[in-house]
């Protein structure tokens, strides 16, 4: 394995993009580690060195993101992998979830990537090379009651990643949706899981929450296990658009669209019936 490419996290302060910014500096290679927590990143990681490069950066200000890809050029002189890992996950019905709730879900998932994204491509397809990872989730794929707004966010990055994935591939460009399933991080943990603050009691969103919260800890999936995966993935000649990690990610997805398969069959009569006679 190749260990001398440069990699852009963002989220990297816990979690995912933690191990994955330790597998990477423990292969060789260079990191520019993003968080919105400056302090928290260097506790868990250290001091700017020769080859990691700590920034706090708000990825929904786009300034603040152009300003960070910058640095790391500046820095590294170039950049090969881009890991979107930054996220947010909001518990609520879309009944209950206010428009500045929903609105945080899209920036930090959604559009907190696209800036990274659109920041990042200038210096990719000048040196026609690059890889970008973005982490969905195979609630990109599946909708599930409570969870809209992530949802919503999570579906539009695996949409964002097919189309970008043929914008780029001209210029020697990579591009991967990675969607993990349950892995053992503090994503579902009681500092990190959200609520919407207009609770209505039909929806019995405590109950979700309470459900999600008991897997805090005993998820099945080893984010140590992820970070490899990722490194692997990134020297892969063909890697692929698509990739569930967890057996519960890649389970729950094929049986999802194995059922759509049989559904859109099923009205098949109904979407041919639309064309002039």
């Amino acid at each position: 394995m190749s260990t001398q490419k440069v990699w852009f996290i963002t989220g990297a302060s816990k979690g995912m993009g933690l191990e994955t910014v330790n597998a990477v500096l423990k292969n060789g290679g260079k990191v520019a580690a993003t968080s919105r927590n400056l302090p928290e990143l260097i506790d868990n990681i250290g001091n700017q060195t020769e080859k990691f490069l700590p920034l706090q950066v708000d990825i929904t200000n786009d300034k603040e993101v152009k300003n960070a890809i910058q640095s790391t050029i500046d820095t590294f002189g170039r950049i090969d992998v881009v890991l979107n890992n930054a996220g947010y996950y909001l518990v609520g019905s879309v009944e209950e979830i206010s428009d500045e709730e929903f609105r945080k879900t899209i920036d930090v998932n959604l559009l907190g990537t696209v800036n990274v994204i659109r920041n990042a491509m200038p210096f990719l397809r000048q040196q026609e090379s690059g890889h970008i990872l973005n982490i969905a989730s195979n609630m990109g794929y599946i909708g599930y009651a409570n969870t809209g707004s992530y949802n919503a966010a999570k579906f539009a990055v695996i949409g964002l990643s097919e189309a970008l994935a043929q914008e780029v591939k001209p210029f020697h460009i990579k591009v991967t949706a990675i969607a993990p399933g349950m892995f053992r991080t503090s994503f579902m943990s009681d500092s990190t899981l959200a609520e919407a603050k207009n609770k209505i009691a039909v929806y019995n969103v405590e109950q979700h929450v309470n459900m999600l919260k008991s897997f805090d800890g005993n998820q099945p999936g080893d984010p140590k296990k992820l970070a490899k995966v990722l490194l692997a993935v990134t020297e892969l000649p063909n890697p692929p658009v698509h990739l569930p990690l967890g057996n519960d990610s890649y389970d729950s997805i094929v049986a999802h669209r194995k059922n759509e398969a049989q559904e859109m069959e099923t009205w098949k009569h109904l979407s041919y019936s639309t064309n002039f006679d």
